[in-house]
């Protein structure tokens, strides 16, 4: 027979009353100094001399009590026990073990205890937390120096912010904006001085900021986006396709693509285009000309690529290396194989059926499986395929073989997607100089004024946006702009087109360049001078890009 307790319900069947209870607690325990101290009310006194079994309280165990203790977290161990058990029985009192100030949130406290009962979470822990990590500290000090790295990857977009307003880069006469065209086709070299002291009347300003935002493409529609191309099919859902569905109209495309594509090569061989891009569903393509990054011949540079595709350039005999996977020294002599080298797969294969026959000697052939063909080819190539779609799998082909890349680009029927939103669709040409059937494009640029706060209350912080394909010569353009309009100080924010980083890699080069003989044989590719000299520099970044520049003083500081 259940024993009746006075105000005591064992089911819960009177809620009201029990809050009110332990709302009373709250309040009684406030002065109370310790938990040995503290009174226990009276239905739990009256319960415990019944000797009904009775949870401690939430609270109980914990020092500092009252209404502003951090309560326990039920769901911070699988068993549900209090938190004091996982506690050493010698150690010292929890609230006098924590400093003011040195508390946990129940989302780390929950994070450690999981921890402690499944050691495996740690990895996966850090993983999730690495990103928000390297945007607030980075693990490698910024640089210093009055010029910055050359970044070959293309960016989205750039966030420019100074304490001196961008009034200079709105609203553009219709004679500015004239000249800054003629400027960019002439490549006419814009010399600024080191501090202008009023920007918004400086009309050579605002012609060099026209002319830096100039780019060329093909093809071009006005109502679809092209650029980026890799995982665009949910931005170009829904947008109108005429091609997809008529092979005539997508043979017509393709033919202009080709004529455009070999107009950009014979540029790119006449040292007229310093470089260009060629953006795919799948991957990207840099080709840039002899005397950039440090080599004397043509480079190009494919990525992500996949198995399949390199198979496929092997099989039409182009010879690549992959720059970031140590190969032996038969890949590196020659990466293409030709019939030979199917000969002696075939032997090989034949060397791995002759292996196992000690198995029929001993009799137990019938007992074990042997592996097949198949299953031994993929054991065998393994490490290849776990490269696919990583910035390990980009691709470098030299010199020569440039051209027959150009060949197997146009006659590649991976190279335009056959479903989807991209179906027919021949891929992006990217260029910095005009070439046959490209259209002139501009990046978009908005200055915004905003009010941030500081100590002494309310400041002016003037920004400026810059979106679309900004490609390496423009970045360098606006640094070198902003320098004289904001005399020397501004930071910037710099958004990559992440498959494009792996462009920054050191690629290896055979003698080392004399830059003034780069100079005069680039002088007519239409980049400033000074532009020309950085892209001439051998690349540093590695598989990583710039992402935050600030400029103090005339000198420049970053982080990638």
């Amino acid at each position: 027979m259940a024993l009746s307790v006075p105000g005591y319900s064992p089911s819960f069947k009177r809620p009201p009353e029990t809050l009110r209870l332990r709302r009373k607690r709250g309040r009684s325990l406030g002065v109370a100094s310790s938990p040995e101290e503290r009174p226990e009310p009276t239905t739990r006194r009256a319960a415990l001399a019944a000797g009904l079994p009775l949870r401690p309280f939430p609270a109980a165990g914990r020092g500092g009590g009252g209404p502003a203790a951090a309560r326990r977290n039920p769901f911070a161990r699988l068993d549900n026990r209090p938190r004091a058990a996982a506690e050493p029985p010698d150690g010292p009192p929890r609230g006098q073990r924590e400093a003011p100030g040195s508390f946990l949130d129940s989302n780390q406290e929950n994070d450690l205890l999981w921890e402690e009962k499944f050691p495996e979470r740690t990895a996966i822990t850090e993983l999730l937390q690495t990103p928000h990590v390297s945007v607030s500290e980075p693990d490698i000090p910024s640089s210093e120096s009055t010029e910055l790295p050359v970044d070959w990857s293309i960016k989205t977009r750039l966030l420019f912010t100074s304490s001196q307003p961008f009034t200079w880069a709105d609203h553009l006469k219709a004679q500015e904006e004239a000249q800054g065209v003629i400027q960019h086709c002439r490549a006419t070299e814009v010399t600024l001085p080191q501090s202008i002291q009023d920007p918004k009347l400086c009309t050579e300003l605002r012609c060099a900021f026209q002319q830096s935002l100039i780019y060329w493409l093909h093809p071009a529609f006005s109502w679809l986006p092209l650029f980026p191309r890799i995982g665009a099919d949910r931005r170009m859902a829904g947008k109108t396709n005429p091609w997809s569905n008529d092979e005539t109209l997508q043979h017509n495309l393709m033919s202009d693509w080709s004529v455009s594509f070999t107009s950009l090569y014979n540029l790119l061989k006449t040292r007229l285009c310093p470089f260009f891009y060629v953006c795919t569903y799948q991957f990207t393509v840099l080709f840039r000309a002899a005397g950039l990054a440090g080599n004397d011949v043509i480079t190009a540079l494919v990525s992500p690529t996949t198995r399949g595709i390199r198979e496929a350039m092997k099989n039409e005999g182009i010879e690549f290396s992959l720059p970031l996977i140590k190969e032996n020294c038969h890949e590196k002599k020659k990466a293409s194989e030709t019939s030979l080298g199917h000969e002696e797969q075939a032997v090989s294969d034949e060397d791995e059926e002759e292996s196992f026959s000690w198995l029929e000697e001993m009799g137990v052939q019938d007992r074990i499986k042997k592996p097949d063909v198949l299953s031994i080819k993929l054991r065998k190539e393994k490490h290849e395929i776990q490269m696919d779609h990583r910035p390990e799998s980009v691709v470098l082909v030299k010199g020569l073989n440039t051209f027959t890349l150009l060949n197997f680009l146009i006659n590649s029927k991976s190279l335009i997607a056959t479903s989807g939103p991209q179906a027919g669709l021949p891929p992006t040409l990217l260029s910095p100089v005009a070439f046959r059937g490209a259209t002139m494009q501009m990046l978009k640029a908005r200055s915004v004024n905003v009010k941030t706060q500081a100590l002494s209350g309310y400041k002016d912080q003037f920004s400026l946006e810059i979106t679309g394909p900004v490609m390496p010569h423009s970045l360098h353009s606006m640094t070198m702009l902003l320098r004289s309009s904001q005399s020397g100080s501004f930071s910037a924010g710099l958004y990559t087109h992440e498959p494009t980083a792996v462009f920054n890699i050191c690629p290896p080069m055979d003698e080392v360049l004399d830059k003034e003989a780069v100079h005069e044989e680039l002088a007519n590719c239409g980049l400033h001078p000074k532009t020309l000299n950085q892209l001439s520099q051998t690349p540093t970044l590695g598989k990583s890009s710039l992402r935050h520049v600030e400029m103090s003083d005339y000198i420049y500081s970053w982080r990638s």
